[in-house]
This record gives structure tokens, C-alpha cells and sequence, in this order.
């Protein structure tokens, strides 16, 4: 156990560095881009670990559900997906202090019932570290300095989809290696790229739309004005790189953890990344902690005091 909540700890905090250089970039370029580049570089480091550990990947059986441990990792890579867009799209739009405490706590929350049926089982320290986290990170994840009407469509979605990627990955169980994360970083580019390329596409509808309608009303009044030249393609963010590899690296890091400890344990303890999130913006660009985010890391510094005694 204890090194089971090692790794999750360690993966919360390499999600948390993630979440953070992407925010950063997500400033400068449009932040489907900055995840297509980096998701792009987490397929290619999922397939690299996946190779180094065994050359062949293996389509055991699982112990829960029917179908093959590469399928659970497409499914992992769908959520995680959905996921990020979700909640990219409730922050972009202002609406931090709803989606983003929604999706934290949905990612931990949700693989809770699916654990108990499936038989998990829970000691009494260990529910005491549930019962503490999950406040902790509403707490942490919060910003009540950004405010925005709605989000909570946007966070239950995001919620959902990182439930569903702690799931599908611990579904997937041992047999097949690493390659169930690169299933999940392959399938996870396929659909981010679609989103691209479709927000591409409707927003040359929307500028030739545009340019059409000038000419028309141009042709109207009988004189000739510059009815604009098409949009240039937006720059590629290449360094959005390093928080895609810092993302594959906490997806494996996640991967060993749950074959070590309950499903349960390991989403949990992940699902602290926020808090490493919110550290760095307090060390990097000294953001100043608030009241509820301090209490918040306290919280989540105590659930993971009694995971580890339980």
C-alpha cells in the first residue's frame, strides 16, 4: 500500500505540473492546440514505455467485463478526452469556480461505487481519507475570484470523463503491459485532433461567410474596399510538448499504482493533483493561496496521512 499511494502521489503531482504549463501556454495559444500537441507528444511516450516493457501487447482477460485490455485503454483515452475538453471549455469561460472543483471531484468520487461493486473493500482510515479528500480538493480546485454563470454541465462532464480513464486504466489490469496507456494516448489524440480539425473548419465557414456578406454590400454602394484576406494558421505551440510528457508520465505513474492498491485508493490520491497545480502558481507566479485553498491542502495533506496509515 504504501507504495501504491507513493505512485498516485507522484502521478497527482506530475498531472499537477501538467495542468499548470498548459494553463500557461493555453494564454498564448488556443487551447485545443496547446492539447493536440501535447497529447500528440503522450502518445508517442506511451508507445516508448509500452515498447520498452514488452514488445507485444497481450489481450488478456479482465477481471471485470468482457473485453480486452487494449479496448479498456481506448476507452481510457476516450474519458480523458472528454474530459480535458470539458473542462477547458468551462475555463475558458470564466467559469473556474464551478467546473474546475466538479471535474476534481468527479474524478475522485465516481470510481468510489464502482470499486464497491466490483468488491473493494475499505478500512476504516481509509473511508476517513475519502471523507477528507474529497473536500480537500473541492477546496483547492476552487477560484473564487473568477466568477461565471454556469459550468456545471461542463465540470459533470469533465468529472465523468476522468472517472471513466481512472476506471478503463484499472479495468485494464496487468496482463498487457503499459500498452493500455498507449491505447489511451493514441485514442486520446484521435479525438482531439477531430475536435481541431472541425473548430478549422467552422471557423473558415464563419470568415468566408463573412467576407462574402462585405462583398455583397460592396457591390451594393458601388465601390471596391479590401474585403480581407483569409486568417493565418495559428502558430503550433511546440512547447506544449512537455506538459503531454508530463502527462504520460503520471498516466503510467497512475497505471502502477492501481495494480499495488483498490481503485478507489489510487483515484483518490490522484485526484489531488489540484493542489500541486495551485502550489505552483503560488511558487512560480506567486499567486497568493487564499484562505480556502490553504485549508484545502491541509485537508488533502491529512487524507493522504491516513491513506497511508490505513
Amino acid at each position: 500500500m504504501p507504495t501504491a499511494i507513493l505512485l498516485a502521489l507522484a502521478a497527482a503531482a506530475l498531472y499537477g505540473a501538467s495542468d499548470f504549463l498548459g494553463g500557461l501556454l493555453s494564454r498564448r495559444s488556443h487551447y485545443a492546440l496547446v492539447g493536440l500537441v501535447g497529447q500528440s507528444a503522450a502518445a508517442i511516450g506511451g508507445l516508448a514505455a509500452a515498447l520498452a516493457v514488452s514488445v507485444r501487447p497481450a489481450m488478456g482477460t479482465i477481471e471485470w467485463g468482457t473485453g480486452g485490455a487494449i479496448g479498456w485503454g481506448i476507452g481510457a483515452g476516450l474519458g480523458g478526452a472528454v474530459g480535458t475538453l470539458a473542462l477547458y471549455r468551462g475555463l475558458s469561460r470564466g467559469r473556474m469556480n464551478v467546473a474546475g472543483p466538479l471535474s476534481a471531484v468527479g474524478a475522485a468520487g465516481l470510481p468510489i461505487p464502482v470499486d464497491l461493486l466490483s468488491g473493494g473493500e475499505f478500512t476504516s482510515l481509509s473511508v476517513v481519507g475519502v471523507g477528507l479528500a474529497i473536500p480537500g480538493i473541492w477546496l483547492v480546485a476552487a477560484q473564487p475570484g473568477r466568477r461565471g454563470g454556469g459550468g456545471v454541465v461542463e465540470g459533470l462532464l469533465a468529472g465523468l470523463g476522468f472517472a471513466a480513464l481512472f476506471v478503463c486504466l484499472d479495468r485494464a489490469g496487468d496482463t498487457a503491459g503499459l500498452w493500455p496507456v498507449a491505447a489511451s494516448q493514441l485514442s486520446a489524440v484521435a479525438v482531439l485532433a477531430a475536435f481541431v480539425l472541425a473548430g478549422r473548419r467552422n471557423t473558415a465557414r464563419t470568415a468566408e461567410a463573412g467576407r462574402t456578406a462585405e462583398a455583397d454590400r460592396t457591390a451594393e454602394v458601388g465601390r471596391t474596399v479590401d474585403v480581407g484576406r483569409p486568417a493565418r494558421a495559428a502558430r503550433v505551440p511546440w512547447a506544449a510538448v512537455w506538459p503531454g510528457v508530463l502527462g504520460v508520465c503520471s498516466t503510467v505513474l497512475y497505471t502502477l499504482s492501481t495494480r499495488e492498491a483498490t481503485l478507489a485508493v489510487s483515484a483518490v490520491i490522484t485526484s489531488l493533483y489540484p493542489a500541486f497545480t495551485v502550489a505552483l502558481a503560488a511558487l512560480v507566479l506567486r499567486e497568493r493561496t487564499s484562505l480556502a485553498h490553504a485549508a484545502g491542502l491541509l485537508l488533502c495533506t491529512a487524507s493522504v496521512g491516513a491513506f497511508a496509515a490505513g
